[in-house]
């Protein structure tokens, strides 16, 4: 049904731009955040003809968000295939980004003012994430709560807002909706925190999209805040520079530092604490089989191929 309502919506836009469009294929990816959404709703009454409509709005401005990503990241690659910006460049994917956010309101706009107030904050907490993440480039002595800060914002906004989207138009009681959205949080959250490990230690042909992109932006994340912290001044003063150069030789040595300081595996485990919450969080709901696939979902999101 979300397909459907996807096709149907974008339609127009194939029938004038088809290569363009059909190109959009390749950012489909796993539709996590619609089955999230769906999943919600079940596990707290039932799936309404609404639900389909806001997860194919929420598919929209995640899928604007991938376009936009790649253009800032100079990422040449999403899911085996180019970026759209590799393709047609900058000005073109910029603009694709920017028709699917309208239409992804325009299309909430089709359910009620409260859908479209969700998930407008939703959205530009996850703008303003990015713009703070641009900001901060380069400054590699972030704390782990600003990082946070920006991951909460950037990624876990969205699956937060999906599965909130999916208890409130359930009919959920204010305590369900409230363990829905820590449960998308979290689930956000660490699926951030890996997505930044893999960054650092997948493999493309795994992983499909370009790696190594966070410190050739100058991202701190939370293995290298991590490995800050345990240095010497001098130490750390050192090792910022080999960050700040930028340059895929240092790679190898960066991972060997990450490594010597355990920051590799504090952040998988800091992933691990965070799924933890996000478990947790279904106890709220009854026991079924979609509360469980709830809970192989957060799974899967730590156990991802690298």
């Amino acid at each position: 049904m979300v397909e459907t309502i996807l096709n149907r919506e974008l339609s127009a836009y194939h029938e004038r731009f088809p290569e363009l469009m059909n190109h959009l294929h390749a950012y489909q990816g796993k539709r996590l955040r619609p089955a999230l959404l769906l999943l919600v709703a079940r596990c707290c009454g039932r799936i309404v003809p609404v639900h389909y409509t806001l997860a194919a709005v929420i598919e929209m401005i995640h899928t604007a968000t991938l376009i936009h990503d790649d253009v800032l990241d100079q990422a040449e690659q999403r899911r085996h295939h180019p970026t759209v910006h590799t393709r047609w460049g900058n000005r073109t994917a910029i603009l694709l980004g920017d028709l699917l956010f309208t239409h992804a309101f325009h299309l909430a706009a089709s359910v009620d003012q409260q859908a479209c107030r969700l998930i407008g904050s939703a959205t530009n907490r996850v703008c303003g994430g990015e713009l703070l993440q641009w900001f901060e480039r380069g400054h590699w002595y972030l704390s782990e709560t600003e990082y946070l800060q920006i991951i909460d914002d950037k990624t876990a906004a969205l699956t937060e807002c999906a599965a909130q989207l999916g208890a409130i138009y359930a009919g959920a009681s204010e305590e369900m909706v409230q363990a829905a959205q820590l449960y998308g949080r979290s689930l956000g959250r660490a699926f951030q925190i890996v997505d930044d490990l893999l960054d650092l230690i997948g493999h493309e042909a795994m992983t499909g999209k370009t790696l190594g992109t966070d410190l050739a932006q100058g991202k701190a994340t939370l293995p290298i805040i991590h490995a800050l912290g345990q240095m010497s001044p001098a130490e750390a003063d050192t090792f910022c520079q080999v960050l700040q150069s930028g340059s895929l030789g240092n790679h190898a040595h960066v991972l060997a530092v990450l490594q010597r300081y355990g920051s590799l595996d504090y952040t998988r485990r800091r992933a691990e604490e965070t799924l933890h919450t996000a478990r947790a969080a279904l106890r709220a709901f009854s026991p079924s089989p979609d509360r469980d696939l709830l809970d192989t979902l957060a799974l899967w999101s730590l156990q991802r191929p690298c």
